[in-house]
């Protein structure tokens, strides 16, 4: 991924809705969702819900698969990839092992840290 293609899918995301739109996504996997389900969801009228579908998949997000007369929008995961490669690349000047988050339990975010030292 280059500079463009990641300021174009970071500013796809820096929307409430959107970032919201795109980890239900993300959450249901290969599975995706039709646009109705997504609408009563999160109660975004069609129009708005369409605008923002469209700003994901301009940026390579999402992927769209039409059947019929419905279209499934799927999280694309090679390029969600594809953006944390991009914002990790040179982490910690090349030493991954610096980089190393602090590991959290995600229900109430408390920090556990080793005691080992």
């Amino acid at each position: 991924m280059d500079t463009k293609n990641a300021v174009t899918a970071m500013a796809a995301l820096a929307h409430a809705s959107r970032l919201t739109i795109y980890r239900h996504l993300v959450e249901l996997g290969p599975e995706g969702a039709y646009p109705s389900d997504l609408a009563q969801k999160f109660d975004i009228p069609n129009a708005t819900l369409s605008f923002h579908l469209k700003a994901l998949s301009h940026a390579g997000l999402i992927e769209a698969e039409k059947n019929s007369r419905n279209i499934r929008y799927r999280a694309n995961f090679e390029e969600m990839q594809a953006l944390v490669d991009f914002l990790t690349q040179n982490c910690c000047g090349g030493d991954p092992s610096k980089c190393a988050p602090e590991v959290r339990v995600a229900a109430d975010s408390i920090r556990v840290r080793s005691r080992a030292r």
